[in-house]
């Protein structure tokens, strides 16, 4: 066993993962998405949230605008949609204005659902950020949009 290398400790390199930002950010989504689960009702990711909540805020769009209007890629997006439209939350139809588009929006459920879902997301956030005082929630939310509009 003597022969096997040890790896280096943050006393040799100084890299304290407790530190990091990523790992901060990590256990702090774990923790946002721990309250979103007690929460938010219907089953809902916060994924399929995100997509629910645009298309309530913005109506009918196509996959692919659905998509980058929250962050995700093509395939990420099409497996949510299609998880939604399963569970009859979701449904797409020909765009007007394209044959070749399909256009995604909410079904009846799906309006229900997200109007309720988005009344306990208010408390997700207000629960997630309780420890912050009032001004270190407004610099926290300041400093994460600008570390994602770099």
């Amino acid at each position: 066993m003597s022969d096997t290398p040890r790896a280096r400790t943050s006393a040799d390199h100084g890299y304290l993962l407790d530190e990091q930002i990523g790992f901060l950010l990590r256990k702090a989504y774990q923790r946002n998405s721990n309250i979103f689960t007690e929460l938010v009702p219907g089953n809902l990711t916060t994924t399929q949230f995100s997509v629910m909540h645009r298309l309530a805020e913005d109506g009918p769009m196509s996959q692919n605008l659905l998509g980058r209007s929250v962050a995700m890629d093509g395939a990420t997006t099409k497996g949510v949609v299609d998880r939604l439209i399963g569970r009859g939350l979701l449904v797409t139809a020909p765009d007007p204005g394209d044959r070749r588009r399909h256009l995604v929006s909410l079904t009846p459920d799906g309006v229900a659902l997200i109007d309720e879902a988005v009344n306990a997301a208010i408390k997700v956030s207000a629960e997630t950020l309780a420890p912050l005082r009032e001004r270190e929630k407004e610099t926290l939310l300041r400093l994460l949009k600008k570390i994602i509009t770099e």
